[in-house]
């Protein structure tokens, strides 16, 4: 049986999508179409069923999928056994959006200077989602923002980067009071529902300020968009390099006490890559990224 048939299945599962699975995995939906028919037929069972442009598992896969996903870590520890490295190929590493310009390109640069021959794919998302992400095996460690809870002690976090809550607003509004601003603009929001955005709804909250709001997204790219274009102001972490910042938009600091974001990387402690990991995290200049 060829690995890739798993690998392959694995994909869809998670994608739900056949379209998806092959974008992800660089192959023609043609090419993914015959992989998994190879593998029903080698099972003698169908595996997924379809609707349109999305797929479900039947019974079968849906029994098979756990076995799947231990077969692809068996997998990867015989060639992390046989690597002059110590370390198996398919490195998956999650990603919040943000961190991609900010903290990811100096952990990408080691990885390519340090171990050349290792190969890694950037899964981007929400904090909420890269972390059951890595609770379930899906990615191998995660840059995301500091949950809300105390961690398992089987996981390893080390912070990177803080980012204190700031108010992006339209450049005539330079030089005014924060609150009072946030009392007489329209509020775009950073979405509530991740944990970056729940550190505005924090602010509103222990200041007593009850906004118009305008808008909700979980984009702080759009949100600047949006602030620059003059349709607003937002509560949102300082993540932006400021030669992102156009001239129509100004960034403003809050008071003292205000909630901060911190941005950090976390693996399992018993992760096959436990070693790599550590050195990326700790080739870092020290108080590098932080922005307080």
């Amino acid at each position: 049986m060829d690995t890739r048939f798993i690998d392959t299945f694995v994909m869809v599962a998670e994608c739900g999508s056949m379209a998806e699975a092959a974008r992800r995995i660089h192959i023609t939906p043609t090419a993914l179409s015959q992989r998994l028919r190879t593998l029903e037929r080698e099972l003698g069972a169908p595996l997924v069923t379809r609707s349109g442009r999305f797929v479900r598992l039947t019974e079968a896969g849906a029994r098979l999928l756990a076995r799947a996903r231990k077969f692809q870590r068996d997998v990867r520890e015989l060639e992390m056994a046989v690597s002059e490295e110590g370390f198996p190929g398919g490195l998956r590493i999650g990603t919040i959006r943000t961190a991609l310009t900010n903290v990811m390109p100096d952990l990408l640069r080691y990885i390519a200077l340090r171990h050349p021959s290792l190969d890694a794919t950037m899964e981007i998302g929400t904090s909420h989602d890269l972390y059951h992400q890595l609770v379930t095996g899906k990615v191998d460690a995660a840059l995301l923002v500091e949950p809300p809870f105390k961690l398992p002690k089987a996981y390893v976090w080390h912070m990177l980067r803080t980012e204190p809550l700031v108010l992006l607003a339209p450049a005539h509004l330079a030089g005014q009071d924060p609150d009072a601003i946030l009392a007489e603009q329209p509020m775009i929001r950073y979405d509530r529902r991740t944990w970056g955005g729940l550190l505005g709804e924090q602010y509103l909250q222990e200041r007593g300020l009850h906004p118009q709001e305008r808008f909700e997204l979980d984009s702080p790219d759009g949100i600047l968009l949006l602030v620059s274009m003059g349709l607003g102001v937002s509560l949102v972490p300082d993540c932006y390099p400021r030669a992102a910042v156009p001239d129509t938009a100004v960034i403003l600091p809050l008071p003292e006490g205000r909630p901060v974001r911190q941005l950090g990387f976390l693996w399992p402690r018993q992760s096959q890559y436990a070693r790599l990991f550590e050195a990326m995290v700790n080739s870092r200049p020290e108080g590098e990224g932080k922005t307080l």
